[in-house]
């Protein structure tokens, strides 16, 4: 029987696990105990902070696991349009709440994690190895066959499988394990601002409660004014606000939790989201968040790669969390994996490159949208940003200013930070036109919260602008 191992149980392991389902008994080895139900878990701190399905990645999702969103409604998550029920400020100005064109799914980490997993695990050619930590991989430079494992108690063992994918996330040790191999490292990226992340949740005013909505309310930060700090609100199942602050290096958030609202208030470059939490109850302490930085590993660019292994998920590429691309693109990469085994041949000569770089394509769009801004902030590069990052950044920053007075740019610009399309779109030679002519309409003075919004929230209607 045809046999693979995935690496790491967090969502790109499961997703990558059911796409092999389809060819094979997928076995997920994982270095925790995975809960019952939607609680937190040693290897995911992250899971504190804001999460952002884009419908790019719900899409996938629910091609992989049919349900899914309606499983994740059915337990309080949140079916956001976009832009229509986003509330954003960005480097150039206040988006308007333009006619829906794409959505996010919004709930805790935790749930997700656990409708995802509950339904990977209850299908019947996939089991999970927990409490287990994979060591080493087994094979030469031409073929990897399996993993050495570590358990629990300390005993060792060796797994053999016909495929291994390494979806461990940011400490994923793939390239020390390919030079243990005979195989050169591959190129690397990487671009940090010295982003820290504080979150913490509470619960929404009464008001909002009975609304049963929020839009996502989300200040983003500017990199021509370093440091960047920016703050993000977003509505979870069981009626609470999650709320994450960031700020880039020398201008970061603490764990301090009487100065999280002051914070929020005061240091990013409007304090909606401080008004809004200024008297809502706060449910969990401040949990803070330092790995925060944007690296690339180019593996589909190695001359050499070896049959039966692949990367995918954090292990490839992470980004600045605040662009909530990380769980969306694994989604995407598990759905390529997929197709490409399917199109090819569970087996065929060269599949496991072929997988490698098919998993890079949903890669490339977040990390060009991550790095175009933060490229520019002081110290993220050893030698700063090159000719090209600021070009680069430069024209999507006249879009982004284009896109708050122009619907049919605003469309295209979330056509691929929704990540429905891939980042090419933004060469339609009709862009740089209607960017150079700029916005048709004037700039918003506010953040366009509806009334019935501003008075769920408690907030005073001189401090709002009403949606345009």
């Amino acid at each position: 029987m045809r046999s693979a191992i995935v690496l790491g149980g967090s969502l790109a392991g499961m997703l990558a696990a059911r796409a092999l389902a389809d060819f094979a008994t997928v076995t997920v080895v994982e270095r925790d105990a995975l809960p019952d139900g939607p609680g937190p878990r040693r290897g995911l701190p992250q899971a504190r902070h804001t999460h952002v399905l884009w419908s790019g990645g719900a899409r996938a999702v629910e091609e992989l696991l049919p349900g899914t969103a309606d499983l994740l409604r059915g337990r309080g998550a949140h079916y956001v349009p976009v832009p229509t029920d986003m509330v954003v400020l960005s480097p150039r100005g206040w988006f308007r709440r333009w006619e829906e064109s794409h959505h996010t799914l919004l709930c805790s980490r935790e749930l997700l994690d656990w409708a995802v997993r509950r339904q990977v695990l209850g299908h019947e050619r996939v089991t999970a190895l927990e409490n287990t930590t994979a060591d080493g991989l087994l094979g030469g430079a031409d073929a990897v066959t399996g993993v050495r494992v570590r358990r629990a108690d300390g005993t060792e063992d060796t797994l053999t499988a016909d495929m291994v994918v390494d979806a461990t996330g940011r400490a994923s040790r793939a390239s020390s394990w390919l030079r243990d191999l005979g195989l050169p490292a591959p190129a690397e990226r990487r671009i940090d601002p010295g982003l820290v992340y504080a979150s913490r949740v509470f619960r929404a005013p009464a008001a909002v409660r009975a609304l049963g909505r929020f839009p996502t309310v989300i200040v983003q930060a500017d990199p021509r004014q370093a440091p960047g700090r920016g703050a993000s609100l977003v509505m979870i199942e069981d009626g609470r606000w999650i709320v994450t602050l960031f700020g880039t290096r020398g201008g970061e958030p603490d764990g301090d939790a009487d100065a999280f609202t002051g914070f929020a208030l005061e240091a990013p470059r409007h304090p909606i989201v401080g008004r809004l939490i200024a008297h809502a109850e706060p449910l969990t302490e401040v949990t803070l968040t330092r790995s925060t930085a944007n690296y690339r590993r180019y593996y589909e660019r190695m001359r050499r790669w070896p049959e039966g292994f692949a990367v995918l998920g954090d292990a490839l590429a992470a980004y600045n969390p605040s662009y909530g691309h990380g769980m969306s693109t694994a989604a995407q990469s598990a759905v390529a994996l997929r197709d490409t085994v399917r199109r090819r041949g569970w087996g065929s000569p060269g599949l496991a490159r072929r997988v490698q770089r098919a998993v890079a394509g949903p890669v490339d769009t977040a990390w060009v949208l991550a790095v175009g801004q933060d490229v520019l902030y002081p110290g993220a590069t050893e030698h700063g940003p090159t000719l090209r990052d600021r070009a680069a950044a430069a024209y999507v920053d006249r879009l982004l200013h284009t896109a708050t007075g122009n619907g049919w740019v605003a469309r295209r610009v979330t056509d691929v930070t929704s990540l429905e399309r891939p980042v090419s779109v933004l060469g339609d030679p009709r862009l740089p036109l209607a960017a150079l002519r700029g916005p048709r309409r004037p700039q918003l003075g506010g953040p366009p919260l509806t009334g019935e919004e501003t008075a769920a929230a408690g907030l005073s209607a001189p401090s709002v602008t009403a949606s345009d």
